[in-house]
C-alpha cells in the first residue's frame, strides 16, 4: 500500500507522524490552551480529557498502517501548535480523500493552515485512485473556508448536517479540488 510521508518538511513548519505517549504532554497542553478557540466549530472538545487524547494518540499507528486516517502533529519551530489529517470520510468514495486541520489560536492568521492543507493535498493526490480532496466545514465557520477557497478549490455543495458544536448552524460546506485541477493550478503556479 502506497503511504503519505511520515514527515513533511516546509521550512519552519513541520508536518509530522504523532510519536504515541512521547507527544501527549504537548498535544494535551496545546489543546487545553485551546479549548475556547476550537469550542464553537470542534465536537470533540466537549469530550476533550487526557484519556480522549492518549487514546487518539494510541489509534494513529494502526489508522495510519490500515490506510484510514494520516494525521499529522503541525509543528512550528519545534513545538506543536495543532494538528492536521488526511482520510476517507464516513461517507467518502474510495476515489476521495479529506482533510482537516485546527491550530493553537497563536499560530492563526500566518497562513500555516493554508501551507499544511496545500501539503495534504500534495500527499493526497501521491496516493493510487484518489481524484479529488474536500474540506467540510460548518458553512459559519468563515475560517475554515478561506484556506480551501485559497488554494483553489471549488464549493462543491452544502448539505444539512447535525449540529454537533456549539457554535454549527446545521449546514456542511464542502470543497472539492479534482486532480485535475490541481495540476492546472500547478501548472499556472497558483497552488
Amino acid at each position: 500500500m502506497d503511504l503519505p510521508q511520515p514527515v513533511i518538511e516546509l521550512d519552519d513548519l513541520t508536518l509530522r507522524r504523532f510519536n504515541g505517549e512521547a507527544d501527549l504532554p504537548e498535544l494535551f497542553r496545546v489543546i487545553e490552551e485551546s479549548l475556547e478557540h476550537l469550542r464553537p466549530w470542534m465536537p470533540w472538545v466537549a469530550e476533550h480529557s487526557l484519556a480522549k487524547t492518549t487514546d487518539f494518540l494510541a489509534s494513529r499507528p494502526e489508522r495510519w498502517a490500515s490506510g484510514e486516517d494520516f494525521t499529522y502533529a503541525v509543528v512550528l519551530d519545534g513545538a506543536i501548535v495543532g494538528s492536521c489529517g488526511l482520510f476517507r470520510g464516513g461517507d467518502t468514495p474510495a476515489n476521495g480523500r479529506e482533510i482537516g486541520y485546527w491550530l493553537h489560536p497563536a499560530a492563526t492568521g500566518r497562513g500555516i493552515a493554508t501551507r499544511t492543507a496545500r501539503a495534504l493535498v500534495e500527499q493526497a493526490f501521491r496516493l493510487p485512485g484518489v481524484d479529488y480532496v474536500e474540506v467540510v466545514h460548518d458553512a459559519a465557520n468563515r475560517a475554515s473556508g478561506a484556506v480551501p477557497a485559497r488554494l483553489g478549490f471549488i464549493e462543491h455543495l452544502r448539505r444539512p448536517a447535525e449540529r454537533l458544536a456549539p457554535a454549527e448552524t446545521g449546514e456542511d460546506q464542502i470543497w472539492r479540488l479534482t486532480r485535475r485541477q490541481a495540476e492546472a493550478l500547478a501548472a499556472a503556479d497558483v497552488c
